[in-house]
């Protein structure tokens, strides 16, 4: 399985484009490894220089890591690297989280990152600050655990993220789902759907949002549950319609024990008012 999805992201990362990295001048490996923060921190000291390839473009540029004790914080080495990464956010910088993969000789590592300078920065790049990047285990400044974006894309990034999503329980899949609509990516959100909505006309409007409230019980207490009502909270940013404020339910189902839970979408954003049918 590891193999056929470095062939995908091979593929992905490759196809075109002069800021697309070559298996020869890389020296692929053509395995990608989710290693735990621990040994990344060792692998990747302060001051070392590596790649990294966004999964989506393809497209790579060259880092430095300048600082970090919970998660690498970075920079890019110079102004060329920093215009390559700031097209990678469509030319605006933002705090969307993105799977990547860090390129450290030989090796493949999955990891996410955001696209928001901030903080200091001592390297002449245009860059003002450095940007964060995290690593399966990593933690924020503030927590002592894995921001959950930031988690997904590195799933995403080491090819993991569905194999996670089907075995989650109701409240992951939510959680999930609301990370996939804040990080405005069809690839969480799509395979916890219940139903194909046109993503690509519906998340570009969703600015932020943020799930507020969710009572939560033991997921043994659910074993046998084939559908199930969670009431829940939700703030929202939409483009053109400023906040809103949701409280209500988000429905699950699924078709048997075995399988895995869904997201009722197309109600929830019927209720929500984000789709007109």
């Amino acid at each position: 399985m590891k193999t056929i999805h470095a062939i995908i992201i091979f593929i992905v990362l490759f196809a075109a484009g002069a800021t697309h990295t070559t298996a020869a001048e890389e020296g692929i490996s053509w395995q990608i490894e989710m290693i735990p923060w621990e040994k990344v921190n060792g692998i990747l000291p302060k001051y070392s220089k590596f790649t990294v390839l966004d999964v989506e473009t393809g497209k790579k540029f060259k880092v430095q890591r300048r600082a970090g004790s919970h998660h690498a914080d970075v920079q890019p080495l110079d102004a060329e690297e920093t215009k390559i990464m700031k097209s990678i956010y469509g030319g605006k910088w933002s705090w969307k989280r993105r799977a990547i993969i860090i390129i450290n000789g030989n090796q493949w590592i999955a990891a996410s990152m955001h696209g928001m300078p901030h903080g200091g920065g001592a390297l002449k790049n245009n860059f003002p600050g450095h940007f964060c990047i995290h690593f399966y285990g990593s933690t924020t400044h503030r927590t002592n655990y894995m921001d959950l974006s930031h988690k997904l894309m590195i799933l995403k990034a080491a090819g993991k993220l569905d194999g996670y999503l089907y075995k989650a329980n109701p409240y992951e899949v939510i959680s999930a789902f609301m990370a996939g609509l804040k990080q405005q990516d069809s690839k969480i959100v799509q395979p916890i759907s219940l139903q194909p909505l046109p993503w690509n006309k519906i998340l570009p409007s969703i600015e932020n949002v943020r799930l507020s409230a969710m009572p939560v019980l033991p997921a043994e207490d659910l074993t046998g549950e084939l559908s199930l009502e969670v009431p829940v909270e939700v703030d929202w940013f939409i483009k053109n319609r400023g906040r809103l404020h949701f409280r209500g339910s988000i429905y699950l189902v699924r078709y048997s024990q075995a399988d895995p839970w869904k997201v009722d979408n197309k109600r929830f954003f019927k209720e929500n008012k984000l789709v007109n049918e």
